[in-house]
């Protein structure tokens, strides 16, 4: 595919290429785009990728080749802030039936509008308003205890947390699995086995910068989900690091799932189907083998 399109950016020809998700295409045709040393206008079909392009892959690829690239983000205007708006919502805030859930997101925004330099509202995040998120809960953490702060607060979108920091393995563990890939984690820290344990939080948009500079620095990759091998987030995981992070991986990726199989409803076949301690470290001596 990179050949076609620098064929046809050479030939100054019309070129239709349809390639499916995680094939690399985005490499594809921004490397003989970049190459080529000519302006060029890239169109995406939605604001998620167009960010990816902007903030991840350019700069990556910049890097890469060594040499800077000049990139303007260009966006519908309504997806910049208007201050002329801001004013007016300001001035709402004094009319009654205002809701303070409202003047909290109008504050941040106001906030936020004072130190941003390009006033893309895509640099906000968390803000309450009536946009569908579909958000997950596991059952089987409504009894676990952990610090949380004392005032509001929210989890930023497509931002993972870095639970533990290490050099041999990254862990990439998803809801309930977290707690368990600690416990493993930790146990292997005695035995002078470091891992980066992430949980990435959201899925969608995904952290994929943290996930693949943690493997650019590890080598090795597990990723655990309690949710079967196929058509899961652990699937896409290990699919977005072997495509953009493949030269990085010193050993194959290790995915601890359940079973392809459907979910057992006996107790004692359950506790089998769910992935455990055990088959967590046994993933990640695997890979350090």
């Amino acid at each position: 595919m990179a050949e076609a399109v620098a064929e046809a950016i050479a030939a100054r020809d019309r070129l239709v290429v349809e390639a499916g998700t995680g094939t690399g295409k985005t490499f594809a045709y921004l490397l003989p785009a970049l190459l080529s040393g000519r302006k060029t206008i890239i169109s995406t079909g939605t604001k998620a990728l167009q960010d990816q392009l902007y903030h991840r892959d350019l700069p990556m690829l910049s890097k890469a080749l060594g040499r800077p690239v000049r990139v303007a983000l260009l966006k519908g205007r309504s997806n910049y802030l208007c201050l002329h708006r801001l004013a007016l919502a300001d001035q709402a805030m004094t009319l009654p039936g205002f809701e303070p859930p409202s003047a909290k997101a109008l504050k941040r925004v106001r906030d936020w509008s004072a130190i941003t330099r390009s006033g893309d509202v895509a640099e906000v995040s968390g803000i309450r308003d009536d946009d569908p998120v579909v958000f997950f809960e596991h059952k089987a953490l409504y009894t676990r205890k952990s610090e949380v702060p004392d005032e509001e607060y929210s989890i930023p979108f497509g931002e993972a947390d870095l639970v533990r920091e290490g050099d041999d393995v990254t862990v990439v563990a998803i809801l309930r699995m977290v707690a368990f890939a600690e416990k493993v984690v930790d146990k292997l820290e005695n035995e002078g086995v470091t891992c980066d344990l992430i949980d990435p939080r959201t899925l969608s948009p995904l952290d994929e910068e943290t996930i693949l500079e943690s493997v650019e620095n590890t080598g090795r990759l597990v990723v655990v989900d309690e949710s079967p091998p196929r058509c899961s987030a652990a699937a896409d995981i290990a699919a977005i690091v072997a495509s953009k992070g493949f030269s990085s991986l010193r050993a194959p990726i290790q995915m601890v799932t359940a079973p392809h199989t459907p979910v057992p409803f006996a107790r004692e076949l359950e506790r089998a189907y769910v992935p455990g301690p055990d088959k967590i470290e046994a993933a990640i001596r695997a890979v350090l083998a």
